[in-house]
């Protein structure tokens, strides 16, 4: 008896033809999510030691060997300083940056904002630090010496950091009903020309609201003076967050990971490495303080560097309850991504 090769009936040679191309598809959709993540980073940031694990990652391209880690092989990653929450906000809304880092309250405000469209949350908090309202006027001692002539350097009027300290400052000392009165008061300044500004002594400038390096590269100037910080108000609290949108965030599971990785490894080696830190942080910035001086605000127990939230809900608490958010985070945990919700925080 001869040995014929075995033929397929109909409906067999359809199921398997049916199998092949649903193969094919599978293999088109595993092999087009592993290319699916963005090959370029734009991050946008503001100016100062807020920001310093991204000095960090940028100087020793953190975020690029975490990525490739990952899988996702060379990407590039290019960073956008910017002067005002509200220019990088812009950024992100207009599309011409996929993250940022910024203060507190406008990463909050932009969370309100964008809840039922782009849905804007923070990948990771990045430190803790005091800001200060310096002075150059001796009779200013107080939020109660300002007067309709003085004038308040900021970041950005009405959404920066300094700007809600503000109000929450002159809520707690001037009453309920003064909550805003130094609003009219405020100037949108970047930090470096709210400093020159302040230290001059020659412009309308009476007052800096401002951060570190800054304010205290103003309090070694003999005119100029301390009139409150931050932590007066609110007590160690997270200063500055990196976030995106959920779109982002959801397309790119690897690389948002492998950003947060990268940060982490940031805040140890600044811990690590004060001195070489300063470096990096004066190279990028271009300034001609003094690499000593930045390292030993490095080493100032009031500046933290963490991913780990700290007292952030003071800040939506007080947003949500003055209605200039019209939502409320229930807990930290509302304004994070997942991604270091198993981690400690408030």
């Amino acid at each position: 008896m001869s040995l014929r090769p075995f033929a397929y009936g109909k409906p067999v040679r359809a199921i398997l033809g049916s199998v092949l191309i649903l193969t094919g598809f599978i293999a088109l959709a595993v092999t087009g999510s592993a290319h699916a993540e963005v090959q370029e980073l734009r991050i946008a940031r503001q100016l100062g030691l807020g920001y310093l694990q991204l000095y960090v990652t940028e100087d020793q391209k953190l975020i690029e060997k975490q990525a490739k880690a990952a899988g996702l092989g060379d990407i590039k990653v290019t960073y956008l300083p910017l002067g005002s929450p509200a220019t990088i906000n812009d950024a992100i809304l207009s599309g011409s940056a996929d993250i940022a880092g910024t203060g507190v309250p406008p990463f909050i405000l932009l969370w309100d904002k964008t809840r039922g469209s782009q849905k804007i949350k923070a990948l990771t908090a990045l430190n803790a630090q005091p800001a200060f309202l310096n002075s150059n006027k001796p009779g200013i001692t107080g939020l109660k010496d300002f007067g309709p002539n003085d004038r308040i350097a900021l970041p950005s009027v009405k959404s920066s950091f300094q700007a809600i300290i503000l109000d929450m400052a002159a809520e707690k000392t001037l009453g309920d009903d003064k909550r805003t009165a130094l609003d009219p008061l405020t100037v949108s300044m970047a930090h470096p020309d709210g400093a020159a500004a302040l230290m001059s002594g020659h412009t309308e400038i009476t007052g800096h609201f401002t951060s570190p390096p800054f304010q205290y590269q103003e309090l070694q100037n003999p005119a100029v003076h301390k009139v409150l910080s931050s932590y007066d108000i609110t007590g160690p609290a997270t200063f500055s967050v990196l976030w995106a949108g959920t779109k982002f965030h959801d397309a790119n599971p690897k690389l948002t990971a492998a950003i947060v990785a990268a940060i982490d490894e940031a805040t140890d080696f600044i811990e690590k490495n004060p001195e070489e830190t300063a470096k990096i942080f004066l190279k990028i910035e271009h300034s001609d303080l003094q690499a000593p001086f930045i390292a030993g605000l490095l080493r100032d127990p009031d500046i933290r560097y963490s991913a780990s939230p700290e007292n952030i809900t003071k800040f939506s608490d007080f947003m949500a309850r003055t209605g200039a958010t019209s939502q409320k985070a229930a807990s930290w945990k509302d304004l994070f991504f997942a991604d270091i919700q198993n981690r400690t925080g408030s």
